[in-house]
């Protein structure tokens, strides 16, 4: 009887130690799926000077715009944890569609060969940023499952992990988000 108990005492310990591993696993996926997010922004963060420096002669009366985006800029690079950086990326991808409502009123600005180019490499950007926060979410969609459901969520419990946050433009920038971008300046 004595070594039944401890059999079952080994299994019982050995399980939990499974659960555990898992919801360390599903943490480590969500975390590298944002260090992907995490990687798309800093190239999109790298041309939003170029972009601004691109228009500003065409778009001398539209400064309020230009000062937007630089605003947004300035607050996505300061954003340290998981949810500064989606609300700063949500302001700065509101303050670019700001950008790309002005620009329609300067034919010669979208002509330029500079702006063209810069307009492809943020449209390339942004179809990865998308699939990102796609991957992003599923991976905290998983960990949230775990975290909730039994058995895992009794394990969860003990050792402070909780239910994530999914990546959320706000209802306004999501399904420009979620779609192809049409930049057509």
């Amino acid at each position: 009887m004595f070594i039944g108990f401890l059999i079952l005492l080994v299994v019982l310990v050995f399980f939990l130690i499974g659960l555990y591993n898992r919801l360390v696993k599903l943490r480590n996926n969500r975390e590298n799926a944002f260090a992907d997010i995490d990687v798309q922004l800093k190239q999109r963060l790298d041309l939003v000077p170029q972009l601004v420096e691109a228009v500003k002669g065409y778009m001398k009366h539209e400064s309020t715009v230009l000062t937007d985006i630089t605003n947004a800029r300035a607050m996505a690079m300061q954003a340290t944890g998981i949810s500064e950086k989606i609300s700063a990326d949500a302001s700065l991808t509101s303050a670019l569609q700001g950008l790309r409502v002005a620009v329609e009123a300067y034919p010669d600005l979208k002509a330029s060969q500079n702006f063209i180019q810069l307009q492809e490499e943020i449209s390339d950007i942004e179809n990865k940023l998308a699939a990102a926060r796609r991957f992003f979410n599923s991976a905290t969609k998983e960990l949230n499952n775990a975290v909730e459901t039994f058995p895992s969520n009794m394990i969860a419990g003990m050792f402070g992990f909780k239910r994530e946050t999914m990546y959320d433009l706000g209802a306004d920038n999501r399904t420009k988000a979620e779609e192809t971008p049409k930049l057509n300046f």
